[in-house]
């Protein structure tokens, strides 16, 4: 668990980070988006003390950040920013075992460990353990950089804009790659961002900054469905929003007794494909798998109800 208590942080006479409260719960992602000078970026970087907070505290476990010595907490936190921040002159392997060589892990253990996120991140060891970072494309880059965050097991992995260098297709596949890897891990994230799509879409909790302020911290579903204020609405957007909620509801949510015609849609659909089957085939509704009851059915009034669409 991260609890970040009354964190404050003041640079003159201007306030970076102002008084923000949160908490965020192990084995999940917390997203913290907000606009350029918002103190996103500041807020993390006081969490592994590369910022100093000029009042409040961090606690990591229940303990207080600051009863570590920098570079012991360091260590057992991850970090991974935009453009990787690789050691070009080191392999791969060397890369992403270098926290590891600093924990005085034995390289037989470090070796298994390179080998078992390379695969995690679907690149052959046999093949990258031995390449250098420029013989890598941008995505292959951003996925070592990860790798190399992840490789000491830490407590927490701090993200600050890692896909923000990648192009939009790239961009996508990694961030499928990091729910997924963070799915089969249970780590926890904390992850910076500008983009509120990529919030909505990796976190698990969604915190909004807005001049230093935290202004809204809630799952996605809730910041799209209830913006707390006017710079959260217009952050989330008007265009699409029913559509993007639709997308964080599980179809099993608004299932009824009953059956359908056609395969029934798997547990992790959401209502969005629920919907587009039922516009596909012209039917009233579909049939969904229940994690308990047998299966159900989603009707198009159900799914029109459930994000106020219209008829």
């Amino acid at each position: 668990m991260i609890e970040i208590d009354h964190l404050t942080k003041v640079y003159g006479s201007a306030t970076a980070v102002d008084d923000v409260t949160l908490t965020a719960q192990s084995g999940t992602i917390t997203a913290i988006v907000g606009t350029s000078g918002s103190g996103k970026t500041t807020l993390l970087r006081m969490i592994n003390r590369l910022e100093e907070p000029t009042s409040g505290e961090v606690r990591i476990n229940g303990e207080t950040t600051t009863d570590v010595k920098p570079y012991v907490l360091r260590r057992r936190i991850g970090y991974a920013i935009q453009g990787h921040g690789l050691f070009p002159h080191h392999t791969v392997g060397r890369n992403i075992g270098a926290v590891p060589r600093l924990l005085g892990w034995p390289r037989e253990k470090i070796r298994a460990r390179v080998d078992e996120l390379l695969d995690l991140f679907s690149l052959d060891p046999a093949e990258f353990r031995d390449r250098y970072p420029a013989e890598l494309s941008g995505g292959q880059q951003q996925r070592v950089g990860v790798a190399r965050a992840l490789a000491s097991r830490p407590d927490l992995l701090l993200m600050d804009e890692p896909f923000g260098a990648l192009d939009p297709i790239i961009r996508a596949r990694a961030q499928d790659d990091l729910r997924r890897i963070q799915r089969t891990l249970g780590s926890t994230i904390m992850l910076v961002t500008h983009d509120m799509e990529e919030a909505i879409r990796l976190g698990d909790h969604v915190a909004v900054m807005d001049g230093g302020r935290l202004v809204q911290y809630a799952p996605p579903a809730e910041i799209v469905a209830r913006p707390a204020t006017p710079f959260v609405a217009d952050m989330v957007g008007d265009v699409d929003r029913p559509l993007r909620l639709l997308s964080l509801i599980p179809a099993a949510e608004v299932a009824e007794d009953g059956a359908a015609e056609g395969e029934a849609l798997p547990r992790n659909a959401s209502l969005r494909d629920a919907l587009s089957a039922c516009l596909r085939t012209g039917r009233e509704a579909v049939p969904v798998q229940r994690e308990e009851g047998g299966p159900g059915r989603a009707t198009l009034a159900a799914i029109r109800a459930r994000a106020e669409l219209p008829e």
